[in-house]
């Protein structure tokens, strides 16, 4: 086959449509699973015994798709997105037809992963071709808990750790990491039409639209930026006691996620909230400074 049919190679069952529609460009799983290198997720997976792993790189291949086609294909998107969705719930009943879902269902019916996080990440998605700012910090948080928290929730799945009171506090950790993405990439996401600052932080600062689209940011920006900064510093302080609740290279992981959220927060206060100007990304040193202090201090 050529190289634009490799990731819808037939599953038995599968029906002439089934996944025609979504962008073909996009779904060659090799070509996804080569993201894994430069992205956080799966590099820090590197600690973990190899099963975790290889059910991790799992869901990694899955949720770097579902972001490949809501942020970059071409056509309808929410139309693939629905398509992608039905091959998903084959992993869960059937025999799914994409390739990098295929991959997916072992660890699926190994582990008994719930449903509901995969069509988390699906409806965020959805909910970015169509909503592009804003009102509030609860409508933010509100998406987050579609766009980030869900992944937490696989990851203590895969752990078999998923406990209510862990469960919450994943959720704060990957909402507040969420939150400093959104902060780290104001201007890229401008450019794609959408802001995750909420309009009533930024009315309250005096920030507008076209603030975000200088080349530098302004006195006010930056107060905002500094202001959104710290409610993600008190969800990742609410949320970092969940690696004290793990042991071994499950503990460690937790903590490499809490440290890299607080470094990224220093970064930002580093370039002096101006992420218009700067690209504030922490270095090793910070990282490894950081992961020292939460595992020492288990907060």
């Amino acid at each position: 086959m050529g190289s634009d049919s490799r990731g819808l190679e037939r599953a038995p069952g599968a029906s002439d449509d089934d996944t025609a529609g979504i962008d073909a460009a996009i779904i060659d799983p090799d070509v996804v699973m080569r993201q894994a290198g430069h992205e956080n997720f799966p590099v820090a997976m590197g600690i973990l015994r190899p099963d975790h792993r290889r059910h991790l790189l799992a869901v990694y291949g899955f949720a770097r798709l579902v972001d490949d086609i809501g942020d970059e294909a071409e056509g309808d998107r929410v139309a693939q997105l629905d398509a992608f969705e039905t091959d998903l719930r084959r992993v869960f009943t059937g025999e799914p037809r994409l390739e990098v879902l295929r991959r997916l269902q072992p660890s699926v019916r190994e582990l008994d992963l719930p449903i509901e996080p995969f069509l988390g990440l699906i409806e965020a998605n959805r909910q970015d071709q169509v909503v592009r700012r804003y009102a509030t910090y609860d409508d933010l948080v509100a998406y987050c808990a579609l766009s980030a928290d869900p992944v937490g929730r696989i990851v203590l799945h895969v752990f078999g750790r998923a406990t209510e009171e862990r469960v919450a506090r994943s959720d704060e950790i990957c909402t507040a990491l969420q939150i400093v993405e959104h902060l780290q990439d104001v201007a890229e996401d401008l450019d794609r039409d959408r802001i995750y600052l909420p309009r009533e932080d930024m009315d309250r600062f005096g920030v507008t639209e076209a603030d975000l689209a200088a080349p530098a940011a302004t006195p006010s920006v930056r107060r905002l930026i500094a202001y959104e900064a710290h409610r993600a510093t008190r969800l990742l302080r609410t949320g970092a006691p969940l690696a004290g609740t793990l042991r071994g290279r499950e503990r460690l992981a937790i903590a490499g996620f809490v440290a890299g959220g607080r470094a990224a927060l220093a970064a930002i206060g580093d370039v002096g909230f101006d992420v218009l100007a700067h690209r504030a990304k922490p270095g090793k040193a910070a990282l490894l400074r950081e992961l020292s202090g939460v595992l020492v201090r288990k907060r």
